[in-house]
């Protein structure tokens, strides 16, 4: 969604009619984008990805019967105003051979809403391209053809159900999407929040090979070397901030992890051995950390995969953050239960 906060500015600006297009609900298809959305007008165009654009066609011809129902004011050059049908949810599916043709890991179907443009509040587009973690809760009526939507941030009060479920998406840290059912039709919360930002104390190779790693995964990382500029990074982005400590330094190491702590930030790790460990926790013991902080602190780093070289140090590492962000046990897929894709 990030992604087409640009085109979403352009095309508001030149009042094109153009439409936002996502899942509303999805079975099938293998690992997916959570934030995958489209842009689309009815001249053609599209931006963005969903579904490795196997239904672009489809959500071109349902842009344009919109607008031919007054869904964007303003044809197809003009008007930013809204009238008529504020929204369309369409059925897509995918099966075999047309699913393997287009290179998607298995067939499905899904649920997508269209809604103009113009029915997005601009607040939308400009915390997005602030990069802070928000929240759209979008309210359908029962025949799904009127939709408001609304910007819920992290900060704001609980109001209803949807504010609670934006909240607890958020909270995660990851994007991610839920439909709400109840008596007055559906609602849509997709929440967007900051990427994760790796802040890596210390240098050298496993520091370099975790900063592309994250990178890989869409994050944001920086390499720190003293208390001092960890300190600043932190407190400026301590609404994303993941702490991997790799130096071995106390004047550096133990100051920075009470910062992390005091902070609040949701990945707290630190690399070494057992005795490095208990050197550290003494270390912010005496530095006033409580018994219930120095549990959120993950020493020694990482999931047990058996790793041993620095690429395979920092892929345990970073899939340590991924699970504790995403609130889960790491654990075989075989032995959980439930959905995989909660």
């Amino acid at each position: 969604m990030r992604e087409l906060v640009e085109t979403a500015r352009q095309w508001l600006t030149e009042g094109r009619a153009g439409y936002l297009a996502r899942p509303v609900t999805e079975q099938g298809f293998g690992p997916r984008d959570p934030a995958g959305a489209v842009l689309v007008d009815a001249r053609g165009e599209c931006v963005g990805a969903l579904y490795r654009g196997v239904f672009d066609a489809e959500l071109i011809a349902e842009a344009g019967a919109m607008g031919a129902m007054g869904g964007a004011a303003g044809g197809d050059s003009g008007g930013s105003g809204v009238s008529g049908v504020t929204a369309r949810v369409c059925e897509v599916s995918v099966r075999g051979a047309e699913a393997e043709a287009a290179k998607l890991t298995c067939g499905g179907q899904a649920e997508v809403l269209i809604q103009p443009l113009a029915a997005i509040p601009a607040e939308w587009w400009e915390l997005l391209d602030e990069g802070v973690g928000v929240a759209l809760v979008t309210r359908l009526n029962e025949t799904a053809d009127q939709a408001t939507s609304e910007v819920v941030r992290a900060t704001d009060a609980v109001r209803d159900e949807a504010g609670r479920r934006a909240g607890e998406l958020l909270a995660v840290r990851r994007p991610g999407r839920d439909a709400l059912y109840g008596d007055s039709g559906l609602v849509l919360v997709e929440a967007y929040p900051s990427a994760p930002y790796v802040v890596i104390g210390g240098g050298g190779e496993l520091a370099e090979i975790i900063e592309r790693q994250a990178l890989l995964l869409g994050w944001e990382a920086v390499l720190v070397t003293g208390r001092e500029e960890a300190a600043q990074v932190i407190e400026a982005r301590r609404d994303a901030a993941c702490v991997v400590m790799l130096s071995h330094d106390e004047e550096f190491d133990v100051p920075t992890l009470r910062d992390a702590l005091a902070a609040g930030v949701p990945y707290v790790g630190a690399l070494g051995s057992r005795r490095t460990t208990a050197r550290r926790r003494e270390g912010l013991i005496g530095a006033g950390v409580s018994e219930a902080q120095l549990a959120l602190v993950h020493g020694p780093i990482g999931l047990d995969l058996g790793a041993r070289t620095p690429a395979e140090t920092a892929l345990a590492i970073c899939a340590e953050i991924l699970g504790v962000l995403g609130a889960r046990k790491a654990g075989a897929l075989r032995d959980a239960e439930g959905p995989l894709n909660p």
